[in-house]
């Protein structure tokens, strides 16, 4: 069975504060371990009106300490916005306070405008180092080595396990150069999927954290107790992506009952391309709506978005989706049905 994770870009969404965002975050989280998932991701982002998880490192403190067993990391860092140094100390200190729960994953872009970039004293050419910048942060976290003079404490000894994310073959052959895990980030940019997965597994190299090669494909699923109710949960994510194909942000919208009234055909064709590893359903569909991207991908790992307005239903989508694909118990609610 493939194993199901949660991809959290803690949303703030209309009528709702960033404290709520983080609130939200780690309930969901709470709820997910104890529906099965495996793992729980937050991903940085910078300057965006409608996420709260741009200090990702503090944000995975406060749901690693408000959990008992979900792993809980990056998904991701965008490494080149940063020190490795930095980030080995950040990582280190997880692991040490939250030992064998901790994850990595690594990014190059810069996870926002070109205007937050200058703020962040990032240049436009910091993601050249990326393979260098990984290969530092992964000896930092590794053993201390004799006369070693740049040292991460806490972090050295650690061993945090590193991915690599993308949405290019960029990223597919450095994880295979460097024998690591490989994240598809097929929720928002899947155009590259399976000719980066492809590249991946023909190209992997061993190493002390792999021994083969191992793929996690992100998508975006929204489950309800009903189709019709699934279809509009999902105008949130549709109406998010138009607004960023006309070049706006802003805080999730609530969703509407009529997309069609909200976008034209061109921004439908456009939104519709970005969002093709996108699925929503009923418990009684969604798993066949899913599979096919499962099967297509031999993937070890399907990592899931769920950009939901309404907290309740975001919670309840994820439980669902949980009984839907064999990972978890019938939530309560269908036991009584």
């Amino acid at each position: 069975m493939t194993r199901l994770s949660v991809l959290d870009l803690a949303n703030i969404g209309d009528g709702f504060t960033p404290a709520d965002a983080l609130a939200n975050a780690l309930d969901l989280a709470q709820n997910a371990e104890a529906a099965g998932y495996h793992r729980f991701w937050l991903a940085e982002h910078h300057n965006f009106d409608g996420i709260a998880s741009a200090a990702t490192a503090v944000c995975i403190g406060h749901v690693a300490g408000g959990t008992n067993t979900i792993r809980v990391g990056a998904g991701g860092v965008m490494l080149p916005n940063h020190s490795p140094l930095v980030i080995a100390e950040q990582f280190g200190t997880l692991e040490t306070l939250y030992p064998g729960r901790i994850d990595l994953g690594l990014g190059r872009a810069p996870g926002t405008d070109q205007n937050t970039m200058r703020a962040m004293r990032r240049s436009a050419n910091s993601s050249e180092q990326f393979p260098q910048d990984v290969m530092e942060l992964q000896s930092l976290l590794g053993p201390p080595q004799d006369g070693q003079s740049l040292r991460a404490i806490p972090g050295e000894g650690t061993n945090v396990p590193l991915w690599i994310l993308g949405s290019s073959l960029f990223g597919a052959q450095l994880a295979a150069m460097l024998g690591l895990p490989y994240a598809f980030a097929s929720h928002f940019a899947p155009q590259a999927l399976h000719q980066a997965i492809q590249i991946y597994r023909e190209r992997f190299q061993p190493s002390a954290q792999l021994a083969k090669p191992h793929v996690m494909v992100s998508c975006n699923a929204i489950v309800a107790d009903t189709e019709a109710e699934a279809k509009r949960l999902f105008t949130s994510s549709q109406q998010t992506f138009t607004r960023m194909v006309r070049g706006g942000r802003g805080k999730l919208p609530p969703p509407i009952d009529d997309i069609e009234t909200f976008w034209s055909s061109a921004e439908k064709a456009q939104v519709s391309s970005m969002l093709a590893c996108s699925f929503y359903g009923s418990p009684e569909t969604i798993r066949a709506k899913i599979q096919p991207l499962v099967d297509a991908t031999d993937a070890d790992e399907l990592m899931v978005s769920a950009a939901i307005w309404d907290h309740r239903a975001r919670v309840r989508s994820f439980e669902l989706l949980a009984h839907a694909m064999g990972q978890a118990a019938e939530p309560a609610a269908l036991k009584s049905a």
